[in-house]
This record gives C-alpha cells, structure tokens and sequence, in this order.
C-alpha cells in the first residue's frame, strides 16, 4: 500500500466513544470527510454521499492518494447533477477503511496498527459513525443520502435506522442483503490475502504487505463488477500486442493484462485488512435479520421519506430482482417510493460510468 501518511486528510475526532454492533466500543475515532460546495445557513441544503467498497470520501476534484480526478467527479460538482452550487456534499471514509479514517491500519490503545485486533464493524456501525461526524458538523438532517453498491447499503440503512436524518434516499446499484454468490466471492479474496505469506496474519505493518494476495482479491472482486457484454466488447479474444508484453505483462490475452493491472494498482492505495473487515462487513449486512426478519420493518419509521431505487439491466452482483425486494418491502408500509431499471452495457459498475440516464434520474430526484 502506498504512504498515505504525508497526506494531510480532512478529520474529526469523534467526542464520545463509537457503540458497535458487536457489542464492543471504539474510542477517538476518527473520520475523514470532504465537503464541496458551501452549506447554507439554515443548514438545509447538506447531501451526504456514501462511498463503495474501494472507494473513499474524494468524490469530485483531484484525489491526493492517486493523483486521479474523484470517483465520482462526473456526478457532483458545479451545474452536474449533484449541483455544488446548490448543495453542501459531503462524503466520509467509511470506518474500518484505511483513507484516513479509523481502521485496522490505525493505531490502537497499545500504540502500535490494531491489524487483526480490529472490533469486527457492519454496515450500521460505519452509518452510525457518520451520524456522529454530522453532529459534531453541526448538521440535524440531511436533504437526501445517496450511495452506489455499498454505499446504496449504507443509504438504506440509513434511511432505516435513522430516518429522520434525511428527507431523500438514492440508493443506486445495491442490495438488502448478500446472497450466497456474493458471499462466495468475497470469501474467495479474502482466502487469496490470508494465503499470501507476507500477509502475516495481519501483523504485517512495517514490512511487507501481501499485495499478490490483495492484487487477487482485487482481480476476482473487478470481474463482479462488469457484465459479459462490456468485457466482450472492450477485450473479445484479442491477444496482447508485442507493445504490452515489453511493459511485463506476460498475458496472452487482452482482459489478463487488464486485470493484473486493475489488481497490482489496486495494492498502492488499499490496506488488506481493510478489505478483509469491510467485505465482511457487506457480507453480514441484512436489514431483514437487522429488524426481526420482515424487510418491511426496516422502513416503518421512514414513510415520511422519499425514496429512488435504481438497477442497471446487465448488473449480475446486485440485480433488478435484488432492488424490487427493497421496492416491495417500501411499498407495504407506503412510503413514496419511484424505481427504475436502466439499460448500460457496463454491469454493477455502470453507476460509475458515463450513463446519461442516470444523470438524468439523479439530477430529478436530488433537485
């Protein structure tokens, strides 16, 4: 993983210790977060933005870990569909990351990285941890909560632990609860890091990290991400050129080279442990089970909030089916809820790309 520790990240330190879900405490958390856009006075005008998996709180402007415009940089900004000149956005790393925020790699009570010693965290506790930053912002509700894949999780848990935190809730590509396959696929990464021998048994700081065990991980994580089409579109079967293989890739096919680079880039911004707790923080997450097992309850104390649902017809990791459960689930207890399937050729991750009819649908909703 790369230094990230020359970069001076944007955090507050919570005031009180963090509950969890597991039953443990977590003191001086700290949470990084970056705002864009100015915060009106009456404090009415705050969009919260839940990041994925990978992601972090760098959604628009340049990314200081990667030198790269933010993930979402097509999305929010000044007259895009998250307009910055209406909208105070904020976007926090999520708990359990390693961006800045509190997390394996941070120091614990001992003075020395957590690792493994890490409190075990769910969707709930990295939720309820930005509820905490937004207090200490000084910020009581919010105009709406918007997410993508992980972060459509964090909205709808969001939305049904803390519905009067926020009047909207856009919840993109994203799902109730893994399935099995979800889980399988997570499982197989997380494998591929504890297999690496420099992986260490988490107590890895200091030396060196498992970035093949991480790379991995990362490659089977990626291909979840696109669909068939777009993979056959962009690579087919097409062999490296002479060109590729001088730079040291090995592969003989277009879509190897692709994913070895995804993995290996991958390892210098992330922590291994890290996407260890936060795949299983993603695998545990069932916000049926969380509310005596009915969907439905989930939501009971949200009617008074609007809600967006929307799936993309080539997403295999979080289908249209997926999303009409949470669909039904709002409209047994008549909370206002629109949905919609949109058609891209880019798979789960087509929330990331260039989708104009997402634009469209978010500038609507937000608006």
């Amino acid at each position: 993983m790369a230094n990230t520790s020359e970069i001076d990240f944007r955090s507050l330190v919570l005031d009180a210790p963090l509950a969890l879900d597991s039953g443990r405490e977590l003191a001086g958390v700290q949470v990084a977060y970056e705002t864009y856009g100015e915060l009106a006075p009456d404090r009415g005008n705050a969009v919260l933005i839940f990041h994925a998996l990978t992601g972090d709180q760098f959604v628009a402007g340049t990314n200081p870990v990667t030198g790269k415009p933010g993930w979402w940089e097509r999305m929010v900004g000044p007259g895009k569909p998250i307009d910055t000149d209406r909208f105070h956005v904020i976007c926090a790393n999520v708990i359990g990351s390693c961006l800045g925020s509190t997390g394996p790699s941070s120091a614990g009570p001992q003075g020395k990285p957590y690792a493994m010693q890490f409190p075990v965290i769910t969707i709930r506790d990295m939720v309820r941890a930005q509820m905490a930053m937004l207090d200490a912002l000084g910020i009581e509700k919010l105009h709406a909560v918007v997410g993508g894949s992980m972060g459509g999780m964090q909205a709808l848990s969001c939305a049904a632990n803390f519905p009067e935190r926020t009047d909207r809730v856009l919840a993109i590509a994203t799902t109730a609860r893994h399935t099995a396959q979800n889980i399988a696929f997570h499982e197989m990464g997380r494998q591929a890091i504890m297999a690496d021998p420099n992986w260490q048994g988490g107590d890895y700081y200091g030396g060196e990290a498992p970035a093949k065990g991480l790379a991995v991980a990362r490659m089977a994580a990626h291909i979840t991400y696109l669909s068939e089409e777009g993979l056959t579109t962009k690579f087919g079967r097409r062999l490296q050129d002479r060109e590729a293989k001088s730079f040291g890739f090995d592969a003989d096919f277009q879509v190897e080279s692709y994913l070895r680079y995804q993995g290996l880039s991958f390892t210098d911004r992330f922590d291994a442990n890290s996407y260890l707790y936060i795949t299983r923080a993603m695998d545990y997450f069932d916000l049926a089970e969380e509310h005596g097992g009915l969907l439905a309850d989930a939501f009971r104390g949200a009617k008074d909030t609007r809600f967006c649902l929307v799936s993309f017809d080539t997403d295999w990791l979080y289908t249209t089916a997926d999303m009409r459960e949470v669909v039904h689930a709002l409209n047994a207890v008549a909370a206002p809820v629109s949905f919609v399937e949109l058609s891209a050729p880019y798979g789960h991750d087509s929330f990331l790309l260039d989708v104009p009819a997402l634009d469209r649908v978010v500038e609507g909703f937000i608006g």
